[in-house]
């Protein structure tokens, strides 16, 4: 039985030395069309990162020729599958410009926009590849509104947009987190200005209310009158929007406390 599997492991062995070699030596002395017969093998095969060497080596041999569009599809896809998501969005792209009428263009379209969300960085706070992901989807969506795939684009949009609005919330929260009040008041402001459906406005009209109560209570007496009038309008602000606020404890006590060094303002300028 041991010799039974030694034997079967000396083939196996004999057989990946043979491939490797093969690979190898068709990749750096085959002619083009070997090339391209053993990346089509290796691609079919899920051999992606072999595949890739090959397709990218015969690019120069098939441009212009019939040929190329297989060659560029087959190359995107490989990048895809071996999960290089960012060379994989490039050359769909490029196949989507250079075979506007092939039958695969859809599906490069939306592969494409696909690898962009995949290749975003889920902890950075930068949303340029984010928005990038958007207006990929976007154009697919654009470009074939009947698509089966409108309803999953739809879905990874809105995913992207509440992912852009809470990284654009946590920044304006930290501003408030680390006392930096002034900035706090202007990133909410902004905020809310630049997304007016978000289920964040709540949250967002509270912070800037606190920031705005923060601000005046600390403030130099020159410029704390005028700072709690703005603060109190903030407040209303938010009770106008949301009359059930689940804020509305908190918010009363900034209220009070307010009013209340309004009047000591009062009875300060009296005297």
């Amino acid at each position: 039985m041991l010799k039974i599997k030694h034997i079967i492991f000396i083939f196996l062995f004999t057989l990946v030395l043979t491939s490797c070699g093969d690979f190898t030596k068709v990749l750096n002395k085959g002619t083009s069309v070997e090339q391209y017969t053993l990346a089509t093998e290796l691609y079919e095969e899920g051999k992606f990162n072999k595949s890739i060497q090959l397709f990218e080596k015969i690019i120069p041999a098939y441009r212009g020729k019939p040929q190329m569009e297989r060659v560029q599809y087959m190359l995107s896809d490989a990048y895809y599958q071996s999960k290089n998501y960012l060379l994989a969005a490039y050359h769909f792209d490029r196949f989507t410009k250079n075979y506007p009428k092939s039958t695969k263009k859809e599906e490069a379209s939306y592969l494409s926009a696909q690898c962009y969300y995949l290749s975003i960085p889920r902890s950075s706070l930068d949303q340029s590849d984010t928005i990038t992901a958007i207006a990929a989807y976007q154009k697919f969506i654009d470009a074939y509104p009947e698509s089966d795939k409108i309803p999953e684009a739809n879905k990874y949009v809105n995913e992207m947009q509440l992912l852009l609005e809470q990284k654009s919330f946590d920044i304006a929260y930290q501003y408030y987190h680390t006392s930096n009040y002034k900035a706090a008041i202007i990133a909410f402001d902004n905020f809310l200005s630049d997304n007016l459906g978000t289920s964040f406005k709540e949250d967002a009209l509270y912070y800037k209310s606190k920031a705005s109560y923060d601000l005046a209570i600390k403030s130099v007496a020159s410029k704390k009158e005028e700072r709690i009038k703005e603060a109190l309008k903030s407040i209303k602000r938010l009770e106008y929007n949301f009359s059930d606020t689940k804020y509305k404890d908190e918010i009363e006590k900034l209220r009070k406390n307010l009013k209340n060094e309004l009047v000591q303002i009062a009875s300060t300028t009296k005297q």
